[in-house]
C-alpha cells in the first residue's frame, strides 16, 4: 500500500564555515561603506577646495612641516600595529600589549597635532565658517580624526580584553578587524596629505 504523503528529504549543508567568517565579511562591508563616505568628502573638497571667498588660501595657512610630522606619527602607528599582529600570531600576550600601547601613543600624538592645527587655524580667523574651502577642509580632516579617535577607544578596549582573556580566537579576530581599520585610516590620510595639503599649497 502506497503512502498517502511522500517522504520529505532534508539535504544537510555539509560545507564547513570558518568561525567568525561572517564577522570578517560584515567588517569588510563596513569598510566599503566608509570608503563611500570619504569618497564623497574628497569629492566635496574637489568642488569647494578653491572657493576661498576672499579668505586665506592653503599656501597661507598650511604648515607642511607640521603636517609631515603628523603623517609620520600615523605611518609609524601603522608599522607598530603590524608588529602587534606578529606578536599576536606568535601567541605573545605581553608583546602584543606593548606594541598596541606604542600604537596608541602614536595615534594620540597624531590627534594632538591635528587638534593643535585646528586650534591655530580658528585662532587666526580661518575657521570652518570662513569659506567653502575651509568648510570642506575641516569636514574631511575632522571626519578622519573622528575615526582615529574611535580607533583609539577600540584599541584600549582590546588591550583590556587581551590582558584579561588572552589571545583566543575571538580576540585575535577583533585585533585583525582593528588592523584592517587602522591601515584603512592610514591609506585615507595619505590621500588627505597628498590632495588636500600638498596639491592645495601648489594651487
Amino acid at each position: 500500500m502506497t503512502e498517502a504523503f511522500p517522504k520529505v528529504f532534508h539535504l544537510s549543508d555539509e560545507h564547513d564555515h570558518a568561525p567568525g567568517g561572517s564577522t570578517m565579511i560584515g567588517f569588510w562591508m563596513y569598510l566599503m561603506s566608509d570608503c563611500l563616505i570619504f569618497a564623497m568628502l574628497f569629492a566635496c573638497w574637489g568642488v569647494y577646495g578653491a572657493s576661498y571667498a576672499g579668505g586665506p588660501r592653503p599656501s597661507e595657512i598650511f604648515e607642511l612641516p607640521l603636517v609631515a610630522l603628523n603623517t609620520a606619527m600615523l605611518l609609524f602607528s601603522s608599522i607598530t600595529y603590524g608588529f602587534a599582529m606578529l606578536a599576536t600570531q606568535a601567541g605573545k600576550i605581553r608583546g602584543t600589549l606593548i606594541w598596541l600601547a606604542i600604537t596608541g601613543l602614536f595615534g594620540a600624538a597624531f590627534l594632538g597635532i591635528e587638534l593643535y592645527e585646528f586650534a591655530n587655524l580658528i585662532h587666526e580667523g580661518a575657521g570652518p565658517q570662513r569659506s567653502a574651502f575651509l568648510s570642506s577642509f575641516f569636514t574631511l580632516v575632522g571626519t578622519h580624526g573622528l575615526h582615529v579617535t574611535c580607533g583609539l577607544i577600540w584599541l584600549v578596549t582590546l588591550m583590556v580584553q587581551v590582558a584579561r582573556r588572552g589571545l583566543g580566537a575571538d580576540n585575535t579576530r577583533r585585533l585583525m578587524c582593528l588592523s584592517l581599520f587602522w591601515h584603512f585610516l592610514d591609506v585615507i590620510w595619505i590621500g588627505v596629505f597628498t590632495f588636500v595639503y600638498l596639491l592645495g599649497v601648489l594651487r
